[in-house]
């Protein structure tokens, strides 16, 4: 599994609507509301052979609210 940090901005007063409705989805293992450009971050492994991209967009991104997201890949490194 690939693991993945995805950050949510959301449309202004959306951000409850959005963090309910990446939970209730149960493709995050963690959700965090954050303070600075992005309102939440949620933790989220990728199953072996899956895209990305595609895992993401069709799991995630058309949920209503969000207006950008950034998603940042780990590695194993040590």
């Amino acid at each position: 599994m690939a693991l993945v940090f995805v950050q949510f901005r959301c449309t202004p007063g959306k951000t409850y609507d959005v963090a309910n409705e990446i939970w209730d989805r149960e493709v995050v293992s963690e959700l965090y509301s954050t303070s600075g450009e992005y309102d939440l971050i949620a933790k989220v492994y990728i199953p072996d052979g899956e895209d990305v991209g595609h895992y993401l967009s069709s799991k995630l991104f058309d949920i209503a609210g969000i207006v950008k997201t950034l998603t940042t890949m780990t590695y194993r490194a040590f």
